[in-house]
């Protein structure tokens, strides 16, 4: 497959560069960077040296596939074209994963380019729409937090077991803002970010219509009723999200893990934990940790789910879809194992 990406010289766009340049079925043909445009890939990223390309404007050759790792709303613009060609496209920004467009154009407060092709996209996650991506021709990657929450309270949305009255609290490293997200001066970002951690987005984050969007479609309710509240933590990489919903009757522990158990035992990258999941237990894989327990006290489910942000999170998510769209072993590129410590 003769692979282009969109942006190569952000941080899901590098770390989609790296995992693909170890594909055995996939090559890497043009990469394009706005600012970086006339440089060669290892002069602006040393530690991509096996992908000795030029950074173009433009995806100026043919493609197989497209990555786009754009910020949102510049994303579905540039990848247009490609979808009315019918090139496989896979969105790492947000521009297809909410299918209402003013809800989008809410969360993201910038008109959608190109409502008109939402309709066209898959939400780009197996474990719940696997079949569907199989088939299509564009995917709208989910976001890093939507990842490791859908993925904490499907089994118990699925199976009926809790009301909708669902609460995230949610924990990213720093490279979960971007690239672009960043101080400019790398002296100010760290005595900012340094032994500080920091809630936002308290108004309303991107990220929330997505997750109730999901989780309501997984029960075919109209609205999930959220409430998600994103932290930054002095951290490279790694979510942790600790979801809560109330039972709408008495179970056990066991029972609870064995719904978890009964959904997740084929899945080859999401594993159910006997104990608290760490953001290093994922660093650097493609894996995500889950962990249901019961507060009994008060009857209510609570989820800890862990992943790597710019992997399971981002590019390897990327990876994993591009492997179901062409028919590959969805596993393919995506094998290496967590770091630790």
């Amino acid at each position: 497959m003769k692979v282009g990406i969109i942006n190569v010289t952000g941080y899901s766009g590098s770390e989609l560069a790296r995992l693909l340049s170890r594909h055995p079925e996939a090559e890497i043909v043009s990469v394009t960077g706005r600012s970086a445009a006339g440089k060669r890939v290892p002069e602006v990223m040393p530690y991509l040296w096996n992908v000795d390309l030029p950074i173009t404007e433009n995806i100026e050759v043919s493609v197989d596939v497209v990555f786009s790792a754009l910020p949102s709303g510049a994303s579905a613009i540039a990848l247009s074209p490609f979808i009315k060609d019918e090139i496989k496209s896979i969105d790492i920004a947000a521009d297809f994963r909410i299918r209402d467009a003013a809800s989008f154009e809410k969360a993201y407060n910038v008109t959608h380019p190109v409502p008109e092709l939402l309709d066209k996209a898959v939400y780009g996650m197996p474990e719940i729409h696997r079949s569907a991506i199989k088939s299509t021709k564009l995917v709208a990657n989910p976001g890093c937090y939507p990842e490791a929450s859908i993925l904490a309270l499907a089994p118990a949305m699925i199976s009926n077991i809790v009301s909708s009255e669902i609460i995230i609290d949610a924990k990213s490293g720093i490279s979960g803002a971007g690239r672009g997200g960043l101080s400019s001066n790398l002296m100010d970002l760290y005595a900012e970010a340094n032994e500080n951690v920091i809630a936002y987005g308290l108004d309303g984050h991107g990220h929330k219509p997505e997750i109730a969007q999901e989780l309501a479609q997984l029960r075919n309710d109209k609205i999930a009723r959220v409430t998600f509240i994103p932290h930054r933590i002095p951290m490279t990489r790694g979510i942790l999200s600790t979801c809560y919903a109330p039972l709408k009757s008495p179970m056990t522990k066991g029972e609870v893990r064995d719904i978890y158990q009964d959904y997740y035992g084929n899945e080859p990258f999401v594993h159910v934990t006997n104990v608290p999941p760490q953001t290093k237990h994922t660093l650097g894989s493609n894996n995500c940790l889950i962990y249901p327990t019961i507060d009994e006290e008060t009857e209510r489910l609570v989820v800890v789910s862990c992943l790597d942000n710019l992997v399971k999170g981002a590019a390897g998510q990327a990876v994993q879809n591009m492997n179901l769209m062409f028919g590959l072993e969805e596993t393919t590129g995506l094998k290496n194992p967590s770091l630790y410590p």
